[in-house]
């Protein structure tokens, strides 16, 4: 099993990893919302432990774009705060459990235990827009039964797209959620990876499905109008 231990209290998350080490697991560890981000993006793993405050990039809207980008790993939150408003908001937010700071490594392993016995048999939904189909549990894509191969910037767009069908999404807000936080690149990324996944989930098919609306951005349209030539 490998988990990987995000908290900024490096000390905290030191004694987390030796302990988990020491009952078989291999685990990662990492101090920041970004490093988190990518490791969970880019690496498997069976279980996340996420701190709530961390710099960068807050456990929250860690939390947030892993799901966004279909990212279903079980995460065990925790967080010095006790609130019960802040215990829903991760709930709400994806979390699988929610642990508060100080705890016992027992308390925490059989939190953990409980999460790798429950969460496997969980599957999150497929997402459908007409005949396009995407599984988060597989990271797959199929039109038409015909299986897209598609890199995982064009996945995460697509699902985006996807999760957010007949809604038209700015620029901004695609940058915001697929492309990395702190990415100071120019806009018109999202111009170029939107016709990249043009040019797989619609062209091959005669269909129109991703939209531009002039001067705003850009939306999936599940109606998939025929191309005119």
């Amino acid at each position: 099993m490998r988990v990987l231990v995000v908290d900024d209290e490096k000390h905290l998350a030191a004694a987390i990893r030796r302990g988990l080490e020491a009952e078989g697991f291999g685990v990662d560890e990492v101090h920041n919302g970004p490093d988190a981000l990518w490791a969970g993006n880019h690496q498997t793993y069976d279980l996340i432990i996420l701190d709530l405050m961390l710099p960068g990039l807050s456990g929250y809207r860690v939390l947030e774009q892993l799901r966004g980008a279909g990212v279903w790993t079980p995460v065990l939150m925790l967080t010095a705060k006790d609130g019960e408003y802040d215990q829903a908001d991760a709930l709400d937010m994806g979390a699988d459990d929610y642990l508060t700071k100080p705890f016992s490594f027992v308390v925490l392993l059989a939190r953990i235990r409980a999460l790798l016995r429950r969460i496997p048999a969980e599957r999150p939904p497929e997402l459908v827009v007409g005949d396009l189909v995407l599984d988060p549990a597989t990271r797959t894509v199929t039109r038409r039964g015909t299986p897209i191969e598609l890199t995982p910037r064009e996945y995460a767009l697509l699902e985006y797209l996807m999760r957010n069908a007949g809604t038209v999404l700015t620029k901004a807000q695609l940058l915001d959620h697929v492309w990395d936080p702190h990415f100071e690149g120019p806009l018109n990324v999202v111009e170029v990876y939107v016709g990249y996944l043009r040019r797989k989930v619609d062209v091959p098919f005669g269909v129109q499905t991703i939209k531009t609306v002039r001067g705003f951005g850009y939306t999936l349209d599940a109606s998939g109008n025929l191309m005119t030539t």
